[in-house]
């Protein structure tokens, strides 16, 4: 442990070196006539230098400063996310300890998460995330659509560990809260445009303006574009580009000094191609080798009857909100946060990413939810706490098929998904005295699931559902097989969260905290059902956390550090998974689930956070993680050899925890001094980080072709910004040792060798124009 982490620190202060030079290679080459670069400050300890701005954090459902909040919280200010030229969520898991954010296999818009170990990768409906992501505290039933560009935001906040007492079910793992800016009173008109790599161009423009004194309307349009970072060697399409047209809206009534309401919408359309991954093995049916470039394809599942049904990849999402909030004296603010939102995504996968219909899968989901909450706050002298009521109506929809050309077969499975949750929680925080404090909570959630599971198996590529007519049903000889099953369960937990914290003087918060987390259970959306009966399907998981923590402020307020160690019992573990079914002949005949819970795991780590402005133009930012998981309980069903007889086995010792690299870390530094621009007044920024991610496995099984080695990733910009914030240009280099790194995959090496890799984005560079009016 102790070698690693020694070898994690200088990987850190390595890679930013190669960074900081690239940064100064790059200012070389833009002065000129229009520079006036004024001497840069030494880099000594300098006592002028200015405090860290504090941060304020709405984690527990009222506004606190970061640092006295008992919760392992990052958060990121939208202007700080703007410098660093972050192009959306994912971008924040290089510097946020223990926390994996990635774009889901075969998909462009579809977020997989990760935190302490805890989450779920499979995007189809029957399946729920065990980390919450939220917009505007309205909570996101579904992953699709969620990877959100990152424009018109006021901070993304990332809470570590369960959070079930406040933000509910599926926090097992922790939350995600992306929270847009309100509006200005005063008019404002802002356009940014960005050219890069691979042809990009992006265009935002933001807008809002007051109607009268007390009424504003404002709205943003954006669109972001790029082509492929590789290409389709059989169609001639770009492959991982990127087409989005992204819209959002808000009116703000301030109606009297204690009332407000905020009426607010968004819609997102994504027009990219179908997202194909890497193969790691020559196919045995078309002969085609292993390709060199990473980003480039074979894929042809466009020649199946799909396409003559009109499918064609796209995803949009959109939604529409209402808030409004009350304070009918100082003590109270009472809350209201109504909302509908929606997303239809048509997919075309190719799992085989051959030119040849061999193990193709055309894919819709259609998702649906409405949410209510009502909160009440209480602001006091020495207490202070939230009381809530939280309802969600979800449906979730998918129909897909499993085209197994080698056999001349497809598996057609049909899922309709209804959702209907609704808790009741409080979390109260009390001042025992100066220096003690105390918070109790609770959360007590009601999830009632009813699932209709439809799987049918057609000869032919293609079902009917997807335009293929022709296509003939047939029998598929499981004894009992159940074509469809109608399933419904209702599952209910109360979780608690108790913390003391002791502050022996204002710069330092001391506590410790007891926190639970629960995630209701469900159906396996590609099971081959066998009961009718209501009980069939995965029972709920649940996650009990102790966790000590310690936030200091020091040097006057220029050093700020955030320390917390935890330990989480795991148990129930969801672990959704597919297998590949065979005739007598041992050609591929199916497709079904095989999701299980995974009986017990043991979790344990700890979290570094550092910033440090060490003079008025040079600050630090240090974020380390390490992670212990391991699963001490897994048993599958097995025969003994001897008598005959059914017995369990533990393969705990064989199975591991994937999206969970044991180290994480990331090394950021910046530079500023003062600089003129075409006569206008301004100051330079260098930016440049290095983050690190041990090894990974991607699944629960290790596969050595697939699972993702240690690796560094190093960022640089070059931040240019008006002193009256009017102008800014910015150019940003990511991943600038044109790393390969693996973030997701498919492993069905049974049909043709099908082991395929989703890659991160490779080495890009982008300048960025920014106009205030």
């Amino acid at each position: 442990m102790y070698t690693k982490l020694v070898a994690l620190i200088c990987a850190l202060f390595r890679a930013p070196m190669r960074a900081l030079s690239l940064l100064f290679l790059w200012l070389g080459a833009l002065s000129g006539a229009a520079l006036s670069v004024a001497p840069a400050p030494a880099l000594a300890q300098d006592d002028s230098a200015a405090a860290i701005e504090e941060i304020i954090v709405t984690s527990r459902r009222r506004e606190e400063s970061l640092q006295e909040v008992p919760i392992a919280v990052t958060a990121y200010s939208g202007e700080y996310l703007e410098e660093i030229g972050a192009i959306d969520i994912v971008a924040l898991t290089q510097s946020t300890p223990n926390t994996t954010l990635e774009v889901s296999r075969a998909t462009n818009t579809t977020l997989t998460a990760y935190i302490r170990g805890v989450g779920q990768q499979d995007p189809v409906a029957g399946f729920e995330g065990g980390v919450g992501i939220y917009l505007d505290d309205v909570y996101l039933a579904r992953p699709q659509a969620t990877v959100f560009d990152i424009y018109d935001v006021e901070r993304i906040e990332i809470l570590r560990g369960p959070q079930g007492t406040l933000y509910g079910r599926n926090t097992i793992g922790g939350a995600v809260r992306y929270v847009t800016r309100r509006l200005a009173e005063d008019p404002t008109l802002e356009v940014k445009a960005s050219v890069g790599s691979y042809s990009q161009a992006d265009l935002l423009v933001m807008g809002s303006t007051p109607l009268s004194d007390t009424f504003r309307i404002g709205g943003t349009v954006a669109t972001f574009n790029r082509g492929g970072y590789g290409d389709n060697l059989f169609t001639g399409e770009d492959n991982a580009d990127k087409q989005i047209l992204a819209f959002r809206g808000s009116a703000e009534w301030q109606a009297t000094d204690d009332f407000f309401l905020r009426l607010y919408g968004d819609y997102s359309e994504d027009d990219s191609n179908p997202r194909h991954g890497h193969r790691f093995l020559p196919s045995t049916v078309t002969g085609d080798p292993v390709l060199d470039d990473v980003f480039d394809t074979r894929a042809g599942i466009t020649t199946i009857p799909t396409s003559n049904a009109g499918l064609t990849q796209q995803v949009s999402q959109g939604g529409v909100g209402l808030l409004a909030e009350w304070s009918p004296n100082n003590l109270w603010t009472i809350k209201s946060i109504t909302s509908y939102r929606e997303d239809d995504t048509d997919s075309l996968i190719d799992f085989d990413n051959t030119e040849e219909d061999t193990f193709d899968a055309p894919v819709q989901y259609k998702n649906d939810q409405f949410s209510q909450e009502f909160q009440a706050n209480y602001n006091g002298d020495r207490l202070s706490g939230v009381f809530g009521l939280y309802y969600l109506d979800a449906n979730a929809f998918d129909a897909f098929d499993v085209v197994i050309g080698g056999s001349g077969v497809t598996a057609f499975t049909l899922g309709d998904y209804n959702t209907k949750a609704w808790a009741g929680f409080a979390d109260l925080s009390y001042d025992i005295n100066d220096t003690f404090n105390v918070s109790v909570g609770g959360r007590y959630t009601e999830d009632e699931r009813t699932a209709t599971v439809t799987r049918e198996t057609f000869l032919g590529l293609g079902s009917p559902y997807f335009g293929n007519s022709g296509a003939t049903s047939i029998t598929v000889p499981v004894p009992g097989f159940v074509p469809t099953f109608n399933g419904n369960r209702t599952d209910s937990d109360f979780t608690p969260r108790v913390s003391l914290g002791w502050a022996p003087v204002d710069e330092h918060n001391l506590y410790v905290s007891y926190s639970e987390g629960f995630k209701g259970g469900g159906f396996d959306p590609r099971g081959a059902y066998q009961n009718p009966g209501v009980r069939e399907g995965f029972e709920p998981e649940t996650v009990e956390t102790w966790e000590i923590g310690a936030k200091s402020i020091w040097l006057d307020g220029k050093l700020m550090t955030n320390f917390a160690v935890f330990t989480s019992d795991y148990t129930n573990v969801q672990v959704p998974g597919s297998i590949i079914l065979f005739d007598a002949n041992g050609n591929p005949s199916g497709f079904a689930g095989s999701t299980t819970n995974a009986g017990k795991a043991e979790i344990w780590g700890f979290e570094f956070e550092d910033v440090h402005q060490l003079t008025e133009a040079f600050s630090t930012k240090i974020s380390i993680g390490y992670i212990d998981a391991d699963y001490t309980e897994w048993l599958v069903g097995a025969t003994d050899p001897v008598t005959m007889l059914p017995i369990f086995v533990d393969i705990s010792d064989d199975r591991v925890f994937q999206n969970t690299p044991e180290w994480t870390g990331n090394l950021t530094l910046r530079y500023e001094w003062p600089l003129s621009l075409f006569s206008n007044q301004g100051s330079l920024a260098l930016i440049g980080s290095a983050s690190y991610k041990d090894f990974t496995y991607q699944f629960e099984i290790p596969q050595p072709l697939v699972d993702q080695p240690s690796y560094t990733l190093v960022d640089a910009s070059i931040v240019w910004s008006a002193d009256d914030n009017r102008y800014q240009l910015a150019l940003h280099g990511r991943n600038l040792t044109d790393e390969e790194y693996v973030v997701a995959n498919y492993n069905f090496a049974t049909v043709d060798g099908s082991v395929i890799g989703f890659y991160g984005n490779p080495l890009t560079v982008t300048l960025t124009g920014t106009v205030r009016f």
